[in-house]
């Protein structure tokens, strides 16, 4: 069959910036796919996609004019219905094969194969390869319906009849095997090879593709377009990286945005602008997130990362002189720049601790009241959590910040922004003079707020980023707001990460099963929730607003819903720990015994691989599981003092004398905390152990024998397991 290179190109008007990469890729792979599945492509096609802001394409190596033909078993049906008793076909027979294409003739031919216990009649068949028009038709319209659009466009076609759904109008398709064109159409659209470049620096237009492996190349140097995403993306980063250099400056580093410009633009051209240094006077990054969210440009840093008076723009044309281009865009920013200062001025005229009363006016979920009862809870929970690490100075540090955390909630650049939500806390309290461990615990208290993100930077960040996230899990589990699937639109799981973070990197001493119910316990304290009630309700009534949110003041957490939390939590750790270094095995072994003190757990995660590596760890590991399965059977409660008068077997002797000299020296190591040594020791375990399986029966009929020997080995259990559950690590 003939085989030539393909492209496909569907023009389009502009499409949305933040999905062109994800929509490029994703037509290549759905067009390929769809050929692929019809025999027209094979593995050694290689694909490459296209991507501008008015174009997705694909071209692709080793495209067949018609697919191989292909032998097939055709179904047909039942053996019962297919032939008669006399074995000739049956009407419904010769109608299916009819309808193939033959006839009785073939009958003799025909397979019978059991299949599910009813023997099925089958036709061996050579279908035809299917044909480049006829495939790419049906690959093309799968491709276009399953594509991720974000929102879909319903536009009019040329007729004033039609209309079609897609996600932005679409103006021309290009489908070229070699220089032929492939009668396809799609979106009112029939296939041609004329496309459009640039819409201003074009050189030709339109641009008429000799063939599919003209296409990059006609369209840089007659459309003015670098059509791959890809190599447009790496061009960028090129003019920008030298434009930076050339300013003794460095380009801020932000994938996202990068991303964003690639799709903005068909012929990048790097430029560089400069604002007033006055602007400098506001926190860096007010600036750097009004010149990148609202501008798309690059702020441009100093060696130590200090926000410079310049900033990169990605251009889409090229004049002679770019002076115009730069002024209008420095005029641009400077009006956003003067409404960041504005808005800096302007929120500096209160403070904090004057805007927390406003918080009762921000409704934090409808069930559990506004940020203001919330603030009452955190503030209690930070301070517990302060005196537990610290002492009362900790605590009332804890308690300051938790009480002014959210107040830059209601600050105009927060307003604006509210990615800069704890960030503008802590430049006002730095402001306002208040304490840097106040201040940065501000900033800090939302992290880690992404995987990888840093931690908070000092014990009172620590404190008010707990007790931010143990609340949130508390109360929302309390009224029932559990994830489900893919669904988690309060973060949850991201609050538990955050929580297992801080617990582990910081190697903090906390309980997590007491400290879920400390928090519960403060979100049930009356006393908090009647100060909060008698404020709102007085404030309220003065202003003479409704009083709606009274009730949240009276709900109580569930006993329930703490148990469902942890449940939750060790869940989120054994995901967690599985996608780091760690097997499921040693997970599962470490977190079956439930630790409560999650800093432990790495140095038990440790100690458990160590073991492994032991020659004897898989003995012991089963005989492990022997001992817990024999323990789970018996109905009557286990005593676990062994009476040493009933030891009759040398083997069972043997084993408690082991028992005996080895419990005190890993309890010891268990108590330091050196889990390592207190899994090796059980190394000396293993002889006496076999030979007591070997040689000794547990469950005889004489009680007081089979109880002692329970409690022999219930002792052997609690020894085995003291770091991690051995059992789990058998085969």
């Amino acid at each position: 069959m003939t085989s030539r290179n393909l492209l496909v190109e569907l023009l389009v008007e502009e499409l949305p910036p933040k999905s062109l990469k994800q929509l490029g890729n994703s037509f290549a792979e759905l067009l390929a796919a769809g050929l692929k599945v019809q025999g027209l492509v094979t593995e050694e096609t290689h694909v490459t996609p296209y991507a501008s802001p008015r174009r997705l394409a694909v071209h692709m190596t080793h495209v067949a004019a018609q697919a191989a033909d292909q032998a097939v078993a055709q179904k047909l049906m039942p053996v019962a219905v297919g032939l008669d008793t006399q074995g000739q076909a049956t009407p419904p027979l010769l109608k299916k094969l009819e309808s193939l294409g033959a006839d009785a003739s073939v009958v003799p031919q025909l397979k019978r194969v059991m299949e599910d216990k009813t023997e099925t009649l089958f036709l061996d068949r050579t279908v035809k390869g299917a044909l480049l028009t006829d495939g790419l038709q049906k690959a093309l319209q799968e491709a276009i319906h399953q594509l991720p659009i974000p929102k879909v466009m319903t536009y009019q076609l040329a007729d004033g009849w039609q209309s079609v759904n897609f996600v932005r109008p679409a103006h021309a398709l290009v489908a070229l095997h070699g220089a032929e064109i492939v009668p396809v159409n799609i979106l009112g659209l029939q296939a041609g090879r004329e496309t459009q470049g640039h819409r201003f620096e074009a050189k030709i237009n339109p641009i008429v593709l000799h063939n599919a492996d003209s296409y990059v190349q006609q369209l840089a140097t007659e459309g003015a377009v670098i059509a791959s995403f890809s190599e447009r993306r790496a061009e960028i980063v090129r003019q920008l990286t030298a434009a930076a250099v050339q300013e003794n400056l460095v380009a801020i580093d932000d994938d996202a945005l990068l991303d964003e410009v690639t799709a903005l633009v068909e012929h990048p051209n790097v430029l560089v602008g400069k604002f007033a240094p006055e602007f400098l006077q506001v926190p860096q990054e007010c600036l750097i997130l009004t010149m990148k969210a609202n501008q798309k440009y690059f702020p441009l840093l100093d060696v130590h990362e200090k926000l410079a008076n310049k900033f990169l723009l990605v251009s889409n044309i090229r004049p002679t002189d770019p002076a115009q281009v730069i002024a209008g865009n420095e005029r641009v920013v400077r009006s956003r720049l003067a409404d960041a200062k504005f808005f800096f001025d302007q929120d500096r005229k209160k403070t904090l601790a004057s805007r927390v009363p406003e918080l009762n006016k921000v409704i934090y979920h409808n069930k559990l009241g506004t940020q203001g009862l919330r603030m009452h809870f955190v503030r209690a929970i930070a301070r517990m959590i302060g005196q537990q690490l610290g002492d009362n100075v900790l605590a009332d540090q804890a308690y300051e910040a938790a009480t002014l955390a959210k107040a830059d909630l209601l600050t105009d650049m927060v307003g604006e922004f509210p990615e800069l939500q704890g960030i503008m806390g802590r430049y006002y309290a730095q402001y306002e003079g208040l304490d840097d461990d106040i201040a940065f615990a501000i900033e800090d208290h939302y992290k880690p707020r992404f995987a990888g993100d840093e931690l908070p930077r000092n014990p009172v960040g620590i404190c008010v980023a707990l007790a931010d996230k143990l609340e949130t899990l508390v109360d929302m589990f309390g009224i029932g707001e559990i994830p489900t699937g893919d669904k988690d639109p309060f973060a949850l799981r991201r609050h538990a990460l955050g929580v297992i973070r801080i617990l582990i990197e910081k190697s903090l001493p906390l309980e997590l099963d007491a400290l879920i119910g400390e928090v519960a316990d403060v979100i049930d304290n009356q006393d908090i929730k009647n100060q909060w009630a008698d404020d709102w309700v007085d404030n309220r009534r003065k202003s003479g607003e409704k009083t709606e949110f009274v009730d949240a003041a009276h709900r109580r957490i569930p006993k329930e819903s703490r148990e469902q939390l942890l449940t939750f939590i060790y869940e989120r750790l054994a995901g967690s720990l599985r996608e780091q270094s760690y097997t499921a095995h040693e997970v599962d072994a470490v977190l079956s015994l439930n630790p409560q003190n999650l800093s432990d757990i790495p140095k038990r995660l440790a100690a458990v691989r160590a073991f492994s590596a032991l020659p004897e760890a898989a003995s012991l590991a089963a005989a492990n599981k022997r001992v817990g399965n024999i323990l789970k059977k018996t109905e009557d409660s286990i005593n676990t003092e062994v009476n040493t008068g009933l030891l009759q077997e040398s083997a069972e002797q043997a084993l408690y004398q082991a028992l005996t000299d080895l419990s005190s020296k890993t309890n010891e190591a268990f108590s330091a905390g050196n889990y390592t040594t207190s899994l090796q020791m059980l190394a000396a375990l293993k002889s006496p152990v076999d030979i007591f399986f070997d040689h000794v029966m547990v469950n005889v009929e004489d009680d007081s024998l089979r109880n002692n020997r329970l409690a022999l080995l219930a002792q052997l259990h609690k020894l085995m397991n003291q770091v991690a559950d051995l059992s789990k690590l058998a085969a």
